[in-house]
C-alpha cells in the first residue's frame, strides 16, 4: 500500500495562494463579524439585536442560494471571486465609516444601528455567492485524487482563521476600539483581492451553458435528494447547528453573565475554532473516512452536549472548555461533510450543490442565532437571557425553562 501523503494538496502552488486568500477573507469576515455583535450590543444592550444580525444575513443568503449556484455554475470562478471580494471591500468600508467618530457624534445611534443592519444585509447576499465559487474553485486548483486532503486542509485555514479573527478582534476593541478594527479589516479584504490575481482562470466544465435556470436549479436540487450520502450529512449537521445558536450570544455571556470584557469575548469565541483547527490537523495525518456515517453521528451527538454545558455555566474557564469540544466535535463533522461533498459532486453541479448545502448548514448558523437571541428575549431576566448563574432564585422552574431552550 502507498504511503499515505499528508502534503499531498500543499504541493500545489495554486491550492498554497488560495488558502493563503481563504486565511485572510475567513480572518476578516470573523473579525468584522465579532466587532459588528460587539458594536451592536454596546448600542442596545439587547441580545434580540444579536438575533436580528443572524436573521438580516439569513433572510438574503437563503432566498438567493439557489440563484446565486446556478450563476456560480455558468460562470467562470477565478473573475466571480474577484467580483465577489470587490463588494465586500466596499462592504467593510461602509462599516468602517458608520464607526467614525463624526459619524457616531452627528448620528441617532438608531441610524447607525438601522445602517449596520443594512450592511449584513447585503453582506448575507454576497455571501450566497461566496461559498459556491470557493467550493467551485477548489475542485478546479487541485485533481480528483488529493480533494480528501485538499478538503481536510481547507477546512484547517477556515478554522485558523476563525480561531485567530475572533480573539484578535477582541484584543483591538480593546487596543484601538471598533472603528479602527474596522480598518484592519477593509485593508485584509484588499489585500485578499490582490493575492487572488496569483490564481490563472479556470476553464467552465459545465456543458449546459445557457441552461434554462429553472430547469437548472431543479437538477441542482433534484441531484441533492437523490444522492442519500449528501442529504444525510447536510440533515443532521443543520438540525445540530440550528439548535447550537447559543453562541450567538457570546457578548451577553462575555459582558453581563461571566463579566470579562472585550478581551475574554475574543477567548470564547476562539474556544471552538481552536478545537475543530486541532482536530483538523490529526485528521491531516490520521483519516476519519472509515465508519464515518457512525462517527459523524457521534460527533453531532457530543457537539449538542457541549452546547447544553457552556448554556447552563456561569464560569468563565468552563465555558471555555465547553466551547473547545464543541468545536473538537464539529470539526470531526466539517471533515466528513467537506469530503462527501467534494467527491459526491460532479463538477458542472458544484455551484448548485453547495447553494444548497448553504441553505441546510450555513444559513441554520444564523437562523440558530435569531432563534437563540429571540428565546433568550423570551425566558429572560433584566439582562435578557436564562443561563444558570443570572436566574432568580426564587422561580424553581427557571432551570428547567433553560434547559428546555439550549436543547
Amino acid at each position: 500500500m502507498a504511503k499515505r501523503d499528508p502534503y499531498a494538496a500543499l504541493r500545489f502552488k495554486e491550492f498554497n495562494v488560495f488558502l493563503l486568500l481563504r486565511f485572510i477573507l475567513v480572518f476578516g469576515w470573523s473579525m468584522q463579524f465579532i466587532i459588528i455583535e460587539w458594536q451592536v450590543y454596546t448600542l442596545t444592550k439587547d441580545p434580540l439585536s444579536l438575533g436580528i444580525i443572524g436573521l438580516m444575513e439569513i433572510i438574503p443568503a437563503f432566498s438567493m442560494a439557489l440563484f446565486a449556484g446556478h450563476i456560480v455554475d455558468q460562470s467562470e470562478k477565478r473573475n466571480l471571486l474577484l467580483k465577489c471580494i470587490g463588494l465586500f471591500s466596499l462592504i467593510s468600508f461602509g462599516l468602517f465609516f458608520l464607526t467614525s467618530p463624526s459619524v457616531e457624534s452627528d448620528w441617532e445611534s438608531t441610524y447607525i444601528l438601522y445602517s449596520i443592519y443594512a450592511f449584513v444585509f447585503f453582506g448575507g447576499l454576497l455571501r450566497a455567492f461566496f461559498g459556491p465559487t470557493i467550493f467551485s474553485l477548489v475542485a478546479l486548483i487541485v485533481p480528483k485524487k488529493v480533494y480528501p486532503n485538499a478538503a481536510t486542509w481547507n477546512s484547517s485555514t477556515w478554522q485558523m482563521a476563525s480561531v485567530l479573527g475572533p480573539a484578535f478582534a477582541g484584543f483591538t476593541i480593546n487596543w484601538i476600539g471598533v472603528h479602527w478594527s474596522l480598518c484592519i479589516v477593509f485593508g485584509l479584504v484588499v489585500l485578499a483581492f490582490v493575492l487572488l490575481f496569483g490564481i490563472s482562470r479556470k476553464p467552465i466544465l459545465n456543458p449546459k451553458i445557457g441552461e434554462p435556470i429553472v430547469q437548472s436549479l431543479k437538477e441542482g436540487v433534484r441531484f441533492v435528494f437523490k444522492t442519500k450520502a449528501i442529504l444525510g450529512a447536510l440533515s443532521l449537521d443543520m438540525i445540530a447547528v440550528l439548535f447550537g445558536g447559543a453562541v450567538a450570544l457570546l457578548p451577553v455571556f462575555a459582558q453581563d453573565i461571566l463579566k470579562v470584557g472585550s478581551e475574554g469575548f475574543g477567548l470564547l469565541r476562539a474556544a471552538p475554532a481552536v478545537g475543530a483547527f486541532l482536530t483538523m490537523l490529526i485528521t491531516a495525518y490520521i483519516p476519519i473516512s472509515k465508519n464515518a456515517g457512525l462517527k459523524l453521528l457521534a460527533a453531532i451527538f457530543s457537539f449538542g452536549v457541549c452546547i447544553i454545558v457552556f448554556g447552563l455555566s456561569s464560569v468563565f474557564w468552563i465555558s471555555v472548555v465547553a466551547l473547545f469540544f464543541s468545536g473538537v466535535t464539529d470539526g470531526v463533522s466539517m471533515v466528513i461533510r467537506q469530503t462527501i461533498l467534494q467527491l459526491k459532486t460532479p463538477d458542472h453541479m458544484r455551484g448548485r450543490v453547495s447553494s444548497v448545502n448553504s441553505m441546510f448548514v450555513g444559513s441554520s448558523n444564523e437562523l440558530g442565532a435569531f432563534e437563540s437571541g429571540g428565546n433568550s428575549k423570551t425566558y429572560g431576566n433584566g439582562y435578557g437571557s436564562c443561563f444558570w448563574g443570572n436566574h432568580d432564585p426564587n422561580h424553581s422552574d427557571y432551570y428547567w425553562d433553560c434547559i428546555a431552550y439550549i436543547s
